[in-house]
């Protein structure tokens, strides 16, 4: 009785933690800046899928606009860059804020980062995912506005424990063809986006939308 009272006052702790209401994000900072117009830099890529910086660049945008802000173009910003000398990312990621305002006029500019991208395979089974991290950057002054991270994966929606042996071998053929001759993890990267800036923990709604200033549901 006392080792499994003693071990009940060990895990108590763990167990409130684990069922205590997670913090609130912070957006002071976002709410006293309120930005209008952002500019979506080309993103990192830290995978080893080249594919990865234009599909995120390119699929970003969608979630910022609905969220009620203006985004300046990809097109725009890529021809932009392309006339002023600057081809990669990490040059783009390195111009000093008052000059990126200066030259698109945006009241904040998005720092993305691709950690994870593409299909990884592992005898017989496989999975396609995108991993993307943000930071949007008040270019006015150079104060963070807000930060975050999300991940989409096709082990989401597969069940691999139902299958059984041969639909597993037959079904990483078939994921093998898929991203042999088309950007599995394009569309994964669209869901990844979608969560990054629209998820519990995303941007402030855009002065476009009617819920303008306000946060999105925050997680229990």
């Amino acid at each position: 009785m006392r080792r499994i009272a003693w071990l009940g006052a060990l895990l108590a702790p763990l167990l409130l933690g684990a069922c205590a209401t997670r913090a609130p994000k912070d957006y002071s900072a976002f709410q006293r800046a309120r930005p209008a117009v952002i500019l979506v830099l080309p993103p990192l890529n830290e995978s080893p899928d080249i594919k990865a910086t234009p599909a995120v660049w390119s699929s970003i945008t969608r979630p910022l606009a609905e969220a009620g802000y203006y985004v300046v173009p990809v097109t725009l910003a890529d021809e932009t860059f392309k006339q002023n000398g600057v081809t990669t990312s990490h040059d783009a990621q390195q111009i000093p804020a008052d000059r990126l305002r200066q030259f698109f006029g945006a009241d904040a500019a998005l720092y993305l980062r691709v950690s994870e991208y593409g299909t990884r395979y592992q005898v017989i089974v496989s999975e396609t995912a995108v991993n993307v991290s943000a930071r949007l950057v008040d270019l006015r002054d150079g104060a963070l506005l807000w930060e975050g991270t999300a991940r989409a994966s096709s082990a989401e929606q597969q069940q691999a424990g139902q299958a059984g042996l041969i639909g597993l071998l037959v079904q990483a053929v078939v994921n093998q063809i898929v991203s042999a001759t088309t950007d599995a993890a394009y569309g994964y990267a669209g869901v990844a986006g979608a969560r990054l800036i629209g998820g519990p923990e995303g941007v402030l709604y855009g002065p476009r939308s009617p819920r303008s200033g306000q946060p999105p549901a925050q997680p229990r």
